[in-house]
């Protein structure tokens, strides 16, 4: 018998087992990839794409308002339970400046990497009215995510979205004089090649399946710039942490996850050594794994409420 995932944050609106009879209602296509396993649990095949795909689509339109998602099948599929977890980390992050979440519009937030599926700005705005800003490498990316803003022409003046000219930058070219985010927040490439990458996907699969499988199906997808990248996680975090400090008063809250933890002591003392004001490092679960987000800020304690 399925019961509450109590390992996501409070606030996430996936903690309990999904009603796929609601969401079937939302995206018809969905139930013929529905059914019940030898748990007697009502579930989905996730090491099939287009069951994944159908099942997101119908937990952003069910949960969020999101109308007619869709991305291309090269790109990467994300689990919204954990992609929402985030999120709402940060709220909590922000909301110990105020003893309350804040809401709405004067929060800016910047979502390095938001790829074709804008998950992240979706979820900020539909949970907590925040105004975003999505960036990505890809033109083809950003078209997609244009095309999802297109299908909710509600968003179009709360998520705005920026190409980032330079895969050698993060924050430059994005952040303009006069600008302030109340916070960013990045899932980096994790992987430092495709082969780790096609290797990652085939121990996924294989737990998923619990099958021998050598050549699965890469079940969430994912274009290069979405799974790997030269040096791997460390390699990214590490060159954003060093322009973040560029941009010190121009952002409240760095954040960005990292999957390995054993990274983390060169990524805290890096941000240390750059004299951050303050670092943390906050825990989650995402999907079957734990994750942790990096969080930290140049901003002094007293000046931090002048942000809200």
């Amino acid at each position: 018998m399925s019961t509450e995932k109590s390992s996501l944050h409070t606030r996430n609106l996936h903690r309990y087992p999904y009603d796929f009879d609601q969401l079937i209602s939302c995206v018809p296509e969905l139930k013929q990839y529905v059914f019940t396993n030898a748990y007697q649990t009502v579930t989905i095949n996730f090491s099939i794409p287009q069951a994944v795909k159908l099942l997101n689509k119908a937990l952003l339109l069910h949960y969020y308002h999101i109308k007619n998602w869709d991305i291309p099948e090269a790109n990467l599929c994300p689990p919204i339970p954990g992609r929402a977890d985030y999120v709402h980390y940060i709220a909590d992050l922000l909301a110990e400046h105020q003893n309350k979440i804040p809401a709405g519009s004067s929060i800016k937030g910047l979502d390095i990497g938001t790829g074709a599926n804008l998950v992240y700005p979706l979820i900020s705005h539909s949970s907590y009215g925040w105004k975003m800003t999505g960036t990505d490498i890809s033109e083809d990316s950003l078209a997609n995510a244009r095309n999802i803003l297109d299908a909710n022409p509600d968003l179009l003046s709360a998520i705005q979205l920026k190409k980032q000219p330079d895969s050698d930058h993060i924050f430059k070219n994005i952040i303009n004089a006069g600008d302030r985010f109340t916070f960013s927040m990045c899932n980096p490439p994790f992987h430092d090649s495709e082969e780790s990458a096609v290797k990652g996907n085939i121990r996924k699969t294989k737990n998923l399946n619990r099958s021998k499988k050598q050549k699965p199906l890469l079940n969430f997808g994912g274009q290069q710039n979405e799974l790997w990248c030269e040096g791997g996680e460390i390699a990214f975090i590490t060159k954003m942490i060093h322009e973040s400090a560029l941009y010190p008063s121009q952002v409240l809250w760095f954040t960005c996850l990292v999957s390995k933890k054993d990274n983390l002591h060169k990524l805290t003392a890096l941000v240390k050594k750059l004299k951050a004001a303050e670092y943390k490092t906050i825990d989650m679960a995402q999907g079957q794994k734990i994750s942790r987000i990096l969080a930290w800020t140049f901003a002094p304690q007293k000046d931090r409420k002048d942000w809200f």
